[in-house]
């Protein structure tokens, strides 16, 4: 394991002292790293929730009213996930990566920030909201093309408007989500999901092993903008410990993984990355 930086140190300045023994980093992003793209994040400093938890994925499948409440409130939602654009976070990553030094980004996010910056070498671990799957045939196909079915079935829903929740969610309190009509599949008649990791649902294996195989080929590991208090992220800070793998955080507030961190650092994330590794 490396040393640890000087205390004296400015945040970009331990970072970047911490990082110079390391060729290739392993990087998990969170939510923390879209907001300065105008996506809210569900947790605090603290790690507890700061609204209502997701819907999870048995309430939208066995539930209409769950299930239309959650396409309404997304239907108003997503245009804000469409039109967001990339922040210093994940330019600096896209960068850093370009220059070899990201072994592979591992993203909690879903809303393909990380792409549109430029990074390559990414693994969506909680899959993509430009995606919807129907769940009986597993046909897919693109979200742009659901928002457009969305907007015939519900002209009266058009020109609402709402604040920005995350993951391209939208608070639409007093509204009859009843009168809120959901396409089905069109090749089977089937139900459609967007296509990412509800609450209640796994991350499909092999996208996790292959996630885990990219770590332990990693010399390091940086975790930004994740509280990992959710299980599918904070398991693989904890396989770095595990290994020996030294790991750094660069994270506002607390998170499940500070004891086993040789590094922590409680900033922006944008301008900590932006100078320690230009």
């Amino acid at each position: 394991m490396s040393a640890l930086p000087n205390p004296t140190d400015s945040p970009a300045d331990a970072l970047r002292e911490w990082l110079a023994p390391f060729r290739r980093v392993f990087v998990l992003t969170g939510a923390g790293c879209s907001t300065n793209s105008g996506i809210p994040d569900y947790r605090d400093a603290d790690g507890q929730w700061k609204r209502t938890p997701p819907v999870t994925y048995q309430a939208f499948t066995s539930d209409a009213r769950v299930n239309a409440r959650y396409w309404a409130r997304s239907f108003i939602g997503w245009p804000r996930i469409d039109d967001a654009k990339p922040n210093g976070v994940h330019l600096a990553l896209a960068d850093w990566e370009s220059r070899g030094g990201v072994s592979m980004l591992l993203t909690q996010n879903v809303d393909g920030l990380h792409q549109r910056a430029g990074s390559r070498h990414v693994i969506d671990l909680h899959g993509r909201l430009d995606g919807v799957v129907c769940l009986q045939c597993r046909a897919e196909s693109p979200r742009s093309a659901l928002q457009a079915r969305l907007a015939d079935a519900n002209p009266d829903w058009v020109n609402l408007d709402a604040t920005t929740a995350p993951d391209g969610d939208a608070d639409l309190d007093g509204h009859y989500f009843t009168r809120f009509t959901v396409p089905a599949c069109e090749a089977c008649g089937g139900m459609l999901k967007p296509d990412v990791v509800f609450f209640g649902e796994n991350v499909p294996k092999d996208r996790a092993v292959r996630a885990g195989e990219a770590l332990k080929a990693s010399d390091a590991m940086l975790v930004v903008g994740s509280s990992l208090m959710v299980y599918s992220g904070f398991r693989f800070a904890r396989m770095a410990h595990e290994a020996g793998i030294p790991l750094a955080i660069l994270n506002r507030g607390r998170t499940r993984a500070d004891e086993l961190a040789a590094l922590k650092i409680e900033e922006e994330a944008g301008a900590v990355l932006s100078a320690a590794l230009g």
